[in-house]
């Protein structure tokens, strides 16, 4: 009986391969010595048997994953409330103090400015009024780091940071306001909202560095609010809130409260509405929505709001 060429050719390069070889070896050849008076008779059933026998030995299970489970812990806002509500500005921007302040200072809201040195001495006596009039002054860094991909941030790139740089941007960032404010600063916002130094497998993540000194670390451009029974207070979302109006800025609160979250707003300027410009009239209003008892919204800093999810949590951060 002629066998077909290509079944010879097939046996070798499946006998060959190095996942399967040992275990052909060992599977296969007691099990020929048995079929031995059969092979003569019927070549193509003992050729197939022995492939599915290959295919047997070769073949493992892969392996089972499961996700992580959490259980669901219960929250409650103090005095019954909703939902909290943080507003927060970046960079100690000149409008910040020279519109801003004024907007807050109307409606009794407090706010968490988190701010570079430099600008701060650009309008010292306006920053002290801030400290005055109750709001929280936070860290921003000295130089605000961000991608060398960014232009203006090319000589001040993270990819070129350490761990030990960026810890030395923090600590003189705090000493500095702290001369020049007379505050200690507890809550952090990673500059254009990135949280790594370095590049490729250098690269490292500078959360740790910022739970390690600070009480909340607040994001930017994130996707979500917080969940305050389950976030990491080192990575907290914030919401850029420059480009939206007054709706919009009241439908993601509501949508919010639907799970008692806690919503971080980050602006910049403060002035007509534009790029990176929260707008004033749209502020006034927001604010007094806030501070409307019927809504059931806790508006407060991003400190005090931290800290008491801290306390609720049992003072565990993480």
């Amino acid at each position: 009986m002629r066998i077909c060429p290509a079944i010879p050719r097939f046996l070798r390069t499946f006998h060959n391969s190095v996942e399967v070889k040992n275990r052909f070896a060992a599977t296969v050849t007691p099990i020929l010595r048995r079929f031995e008076h059969v092979i003569s008779r019927n070549v193509w059933t003992v050729v197939i048997t022995l492939s599915l026998l290959c295919v047997a030995a070769a073949w493992e299970p892969s392996p089972s994953y499961s996700s992580p489970q959490a259980t669901k812990k219960a929250f409650h806002w103090p005095a019954g409330k909703r939902v909290a509500v943080s507003l927060s500005f970046d960079d100690a921007r000149l409008s910040q103090i020279d519109k801003g302040l004024a907007v807050l200072d109307s409606t009794g809201v407090k706010a968490t400015f988190f701010v570079n040195p430099g600008g701060v001495e650009e309008r010292l006596e306006g920053w002290k009024r801030a400290v005055a009039g109750g709001h929280e002054i936070a860290n921003h860094s000295v130089s605000h780091p961000c991608t060398g991909n960014f232009p203006w941030s090319f000589h001040n790139a993270l990819e070129n940071y350490t761990l030990e740089q960026m810890s030395q941007q923090l600590d003189t960032a705090n000493a500095e306001i702290q001369r020049l404010l007379g505050v200690h600063m507890v809550t952090f916002a990673y500059p254009c909202g990135q949280k790594f130094v370095g590049r490729g497998r250098q690269m490292k993540s500078y959360v740790p560095l910022i739970a390690e000194k600070f009480m909340v670390g607040r994001g930017y451009y994130d996707e979500y609010f917080n969940d305050p029974a389950f976030c990491d207070l080192a990575q907290a979302g914030g919401t850029a809130f420059d480009d939206m109006d007054y709706i919009q800025m009241v439908k993601y609160i509501s949508q919010a409260a639907e799970q008692g979250g806690w919503v971080i707003f980050v602006g910049h300027e403060i002035g007509e509405k534009a790029h990176q410009v929260t707008d004033a009239t749209a502020l006034a209003a927001l604010c007094k929505y806030l501070q409307d008892p019927a809504h059931g919204i806790w508006v407060d800093t991003v400190e005090s709001i931290g800290k008491y999810i801290l306390q609720q949590r049992g003072g565990q951060g993480e």
